[in-house]
C-alpha cells in the first residue's frame, strides 16, 4: 500500500519514472486489492514517460481483473488505461467513456483524473478550448478535495492553455481544504493528534502537518485560537 501511495504521489507530482517504479514494486506482488490499484497507476506512470511496452503490459495485466470484475469502476479504469496505452485513434472515445463510467462511482478521485487526462491529451491535439473545460473541472475537483499536487498539475496544463490559475494557497481565510476543516474542527472539540488522526485514518504527523496549515491560513498561533478563527469563516 505504502508502494501504492507513492506511485499516487508522484504521478501527480508529474514524476512519472518513479511513480512507474513504485508502482511496478506493489504490481509485483499481485495481491488482489493494492494489484488492482498499482496497476492503474503504473499504465498512466508509464505511459507518461514514455515506457510505452511497460503501460502496454500493465493495461493487459489490468484486463484480465477488470475483465472478470465488471463493475462501473473496472470498466472505468479499464477505459482510461485503454485511452493511456492502447490505440491512439480510439483514445477520445475511450477517455469519454472513462469519465461516464467513473462518474457513477463514489470516486471522485478518479472522475477528476480521468478529466485531467483528457484534457492533457485535448491540449496535446491543439484543441485548447475543449482542454480547458476538462482541466478546470479536474483543477476545481482536486482543490476542494484537497488533492493539492494533482491541481498543481492540472493547473500547469490550464496556464499552458493561456489561462490564468490563482493559487489557493495565499488565499484568505476561507480557503481551508475539506481536509483541514476537517482536522480542525476535531481540534476544536479537544482531541489529540492520535485521536484526531484515529478518526480520520491519519498519522498524528500528517494530523501535525494539517493544522500547521490551517493555523497559518487563520493567522493563528495554537489551537485556543481555532474556535474562534473558524466562527468568524464566512
Amino acid at each position: 500500500m505504502a508502494d501504492v501511495a507513492a506511485a499516487l504521489l508522484y504521478n501527480g507530482l508529474g514524476e512519472y519514472p518513479a511513480a512507474m517504479r513504485a508502482a511496478q514494486r506493489a504490481a509485483g506482488r499481485d495481491d488482489l486489492g493494492v494489484g488492482n490499484w498499482a496497476l492503474v497507476e503504473s499504465v498512466e506512470a508509464a505511459a507518461r514517460a514514455g515506457e510505452t511496452g511497460i503501460a502496454s503490459m500493465a493495461r493487459e495485466r489490468l484486463s484480465e481483473r477488470t475483465r472478470a470484475a465488471g463493475s462501473d469502476w473496472a470498466l472505468g479504469v479499464q477505459a482510461l488505461a485503454d485511452a493511456l496505452a492502447g490505440s491512439a485513434g480510439e483514445a477520445e472515445d475511450r477517455y469519454r467513456e472513462a469519465i461516464e463510467q467513473l462518474s457513477t462511482t463514489r470516486l471522485d478521485l478518479l472522475v477528476a483524473r480521468a478529466r485531467l487526462l483528457y484534457g492533457e491529451w485535448l491540449r496535446r491535439a491543439g484543441r485548447r478550448t475543449d482542454a480547458r473545460d476538462e482541466l478546470r473541472a479536474a483543477h476545481h475537483a482536486f482543490a476542494a478535495m484537497g488533492a493539492e499536487a494533482f491541481a498543481r498539475r492540472a493547473g500547469r496544463e490550464l496556464e499552458a492553455t493561456g489561462e490564468t490559475v490563482q493559487s489557493r494557497t495565499n488565499g484568505p481565510r476561507d480557503e481551508l481544504t475539506p481536509q483541514e476543516t476537517q482536522v480542525a474542527r476535531l481540534a476544536v472539540t479537544g482531541r489529540t493528534n492520535a485521536e484526531i488522526g484515529a478518526a480520520l485514518f491519519l498519522s498524528p504527523r500528517t494530523v501535525e502537518w494539517h493544522l500547521r496549515k490551517v493555523f497559518t491560513k487563520l493567522r493563528i498561533a495554537s489551537r485556543r485560537e481555532l474556535a474562534a478563527a473558524l466562527r468568524v469563516q464566512p
